[in-house]
Order: structure tokens, then sequence, then C-alpha cells
């Protein structure tokens, strides 16, 4: 079986920050998948009303994808559309996705809410992916 998996850094205004496919994917996909992570926004925002927790665990599902969400205290969504479904590693994944964001944060010449265009940080959110999801 194929393992697809997009994920999607969506800043506090909506506009999308970072993204990346890892595993089997087919260029006539990817804008399916930015328009269901991006339906899903609408379903974040009512799932933050619920809890206080910043994993929101799986807040949409489209045929057989998933959609979970993790949101950071300043309203920036990380969003990923998977296949499988392994809640630990996808926590795992967000944490540590997270650190990564808030180290691109501190860096002085990087404007919040601003495309995240740095190849490190690609590479970093790469090894992630290799070694929580795939």
């Amino acid at each position: 079986m194929s393992t697809t998996y997009y994920f999607a850094i969506v800043g506090a205004t909506d506009s999308p920050l970072y993204e990346a496919e890892f595993g089997i994917h087919r260029a006539e996909n990817t804008h399916l998948h930015q328009f269901v992570v991006h339906a899903a926004l609408d379903l974040v925002e009512d799932a933050l009303f619920l809890t206080n927790a910043c994993y929101l665990k799986t807040v949409d599902k489209y045929n057989d994808w998933n959609v979970s969400a993790y949101v950071t205290p300043s309203n920036v969504r990380l969003m990923l559309l998977h296949e499988a479904r392994s809640e630990d590693s996808i926590r795992s994944f967000f944490t540590d996705c997270h650190e990564f964001y808030i180290k691109t944060l501190m860096n002085p010449f990087y404007e919040p809410n601003s495309p995240i265009l740095s190849q490190a940080f690609d590479t970093k959110i790469n090894t992630l992916a290799k070694k929580y999801l795939l």
C-alpha cells in the first residue's frame, strides 16, 4: 500500500507559509490535497472551542484521507493530510515541527506570517517525516 502525506503550515491570516509532500505522490493530486486541507481550516476553528490542547487529532475526513491538525499559541496551524492513522507518530511529528517553526521565528531575518523558503527548514521537515511518518 502506498502512503501519501501532505503537510502544510498555515499562518494566522490563513496564508500558506510552507507545504511539502511525503511518500508516494502524484502531481495531479497536489491541488486536491491543497483543497482538502484548506477546507478543513474551518473545522480546526470549530475544534479549538472544544479543547485547550494544541494537538487536535483528526479534524476532517475526505474519502480515504484524514486531516490532522496542530495549532500553535499564535494561531498558526500545522495540517497533515494522511491515509494511515498513527496518532502517536503524528503527534510527535507535529511537536517537532512546531519546535523547528519556533526556531525559524527566532531568526531575525524571518518576518512572521511570511512564506518559509529556507532549504534548511525543508530538510529538517523531510527528516522528521522520514523518522515519524514513512
